[in-house]
């Protein structure tokens, strides 16, 4: 890849490059596993919740308040298992930057085999971050 006029540029051993690849491309399937992890717990905590209201709604025979009360709170747990589509966005967000940032040292530090074809990657998001919350009482969820 061409550098603009004026740009500075600065001369890394390819070793360099390659063992920074590697480390990103590392940490790119480490987080492929913490999604994966995230998806079994929550797949988990959402049946257990499932099991929970259906026997409460067995026991709920009469209006009781209390247990009422105890199943809005149950609702309202599930409700909250968005932090799971959150930190999900969050880890495919990180993964492709990385990805990108792996494909993009690969690109500008080693040279084209005669015969290679060169590749038109545009593999970095566009926008910095598909979740604008920090913490689960505040903020906004941007589902795409």
């Amino acid at each position: 890849m061409e550098q603009p006029p004026n740009q500075p540029t600065l001369a890394l051993p390819v070793q360099a490059v390659a063992d920074l690849q590697d480390a990103l491309l590392m940490a790119m399937t480490d987080l492929q596993r913490l999604e994966g992890l995230l998806d079994h717990a929550t797949g988990n905590l959402l049946e257990r919740f499932s099991t929970a209201n259906r026997a409460l709604a067995q026991l709920a025979r009469h209006d009781d308040q209390e247990l009422q009360q105890i199943r809005q709170t149950l609702h309202q747990a599930v409700t909250e298992l968005q932090f799971h589509d959150m930190a999900t966005q969050l880890i495919t967000h990180t993964g492709k930057v990385l990805q990108g940032c792996a494909w993009r040292l690969a690109d500008e530090a080693m040279e084209p085999e005669e015969d290679e074809i060169p590749l038109c990657l545009n593999p970095m998001p566009d926008r910095p971050s598909p979740v604008t919350q920090g913490e689960m009482d505040a903020g906004s969820v941007e589902l795409f």
